[in-house]
């Protein structure tokens, strides 16, 4: 997994490191840790291209909303 604690202080070779295996790390994601947040019973968010308006947040028990932030504030569009 990405180490994103050291982002700002990398040099230009440290970084282009750090984006390669960042972006290795998003190909072959198969949702583990969305799986252990959700089994833990906490919601998790994720974009969905069906859904540019907003960002989808699921609960543990399989509902589903989309929503926005605004002012650091979760606000509801609807349910999904």
């Amino acid at each position: 997994m990405a180490d994103f604690s050291k982002l700002d202080s990398m040099s230009e070779a440290e970084e282009r490191r750090f984006i390669t295996a960042f972006t290795n790390d998003l190909a072959n994601d198969k949702g583990e840790e969305a799986k252990r947040h959700l089994a833990a019973g906490r919601a998790i968010y994720y974009g969905d291209d069906r859904h540019p308006d907003g960002v989808v947040k699921e609960y543990p028990d399989g509902r589903r909303q989309l929503v926005t932030f605004q002012n650091d504030t979760e606000v509801l569009i609807r349910d999904l």
